[in-house]
């Protein structure tokens, strides 16, 4: 016989305050590391002869962002890091300028909806359409533009080409990743091994990271976790990473599956580096 006990209404209390509670911590702890994020962006200052400009693209905030020295027909759309909870036009705009300077190219940035208020898919379905906006609304030849990111945005850059190839649409000349985060399960070695030596990312707030952009989807998804991914047929690819990583072999893994698909791949390894 089996007996079916009743939560009492006392207990069903002590539940419904703990959600709360632990659903108020999580709000005060993505805002903290949205507002750090931003915070250390303030201490860069952005060349005074380089012009950024706000836009909306089909919805999403975005910025174009030039030096004077970027053509007008060379476009680096860029996908900013933050771990999918954070991260924003603030807090990368330096380095995009610079970027800009370097490459001699316009600079677009997007704004991409962000966990645990969006979660997955939702960064992806935000990177996809900006790019397709630059095809078909602003007539951007695909050959003429490189998806670019740090971090998640480096693996979102990865997610994107995915996306696309899937569906059909014209790929962009090149994609690169700067660190990029590439396994949600967190399951690669190096999260072992480098734990103690990158000062900028802990085990537990990647943890974080990743429960939270994931939601209930599977973190072997391959547009989540694009190290799970069939990579045929994607544009060339140029990755960068430190080996005092935590996220080292999310590159390594991934750069050593991409070529071994056929997928043309420069893996730039810095010694003693950390993430990004």
């Amino acid at each position: 016989m089996v007996k079916v006990l009743l939560v009492s209404k006392g207990m069903e209390f002590i539940i419904k305050t703990l959600k709360k509670r632990n659903a108020q911590e999580i709000k005060e702890r993505v805002k903290k590391s949205r507002d750090g994020l931003d915070d250390l962006a303030k201490l860069l200052k952005v060349p005074k002869d380089v012009t950024c400009v706000t836009l909306d693209v089909k919805g999403i905030p975005a910025e174009w962002v030039s030096a004077p020295e970027a053509r007008e027909d060379k476009i680096i759309f860029y996908l900013h890091g933050g771990g999918y909870i954070s991260g924003s036009l603030n807090s990368h705009r330096e380095l995009v300028s610079r970027l800009s300077r370097t490459t001699m190219a316009r600079a677009l940035m997007i704004k991409y909806r962000l966990a645990p208020e969006n979660p997955f898919p939702a960064a992806v379905e935000d990177s996809t359409k900006a790019y397709k906006w630059l095809i078909e609304d602003q007539n951007m030849n695909p050959k003429d533009i490189i998806i670019m990111g740090d971090s998640a945005g480096g693996g979102l850059v990865f997610a994107t080409l995915i996306n696309l190839r899937d569906k059909g649409e014209s790929l962009p000349a090149a994609g690169v990743g700067i660190s990029p985060w590439t396994d949600l399960g967190i399951t690669q070695e190096s999260y072992r091994m480098n734990r103690k030596i990158d000062p900028f990312i802990s085990i537990y707030g990647i943890m974080f990271s990743a429960e939270l952009y994931l939601g209930d989807t599977d973190y072997k998804n391959p547009l989540a976790s694009p190290i799970y991914a069939d990579l045929k047929g994607l544009p060339p690819i140029y990755i960068q990473v430190g080996t005092a990583e935590l996220l080292y072999d999310d590159s390594v893994v991934i750069a050593k599956r991409a070529k071994k698909a056929g997928v043309d791949v420069t893996l730039d390894i810095w010694e003693d580096m950390p993430h990004v």
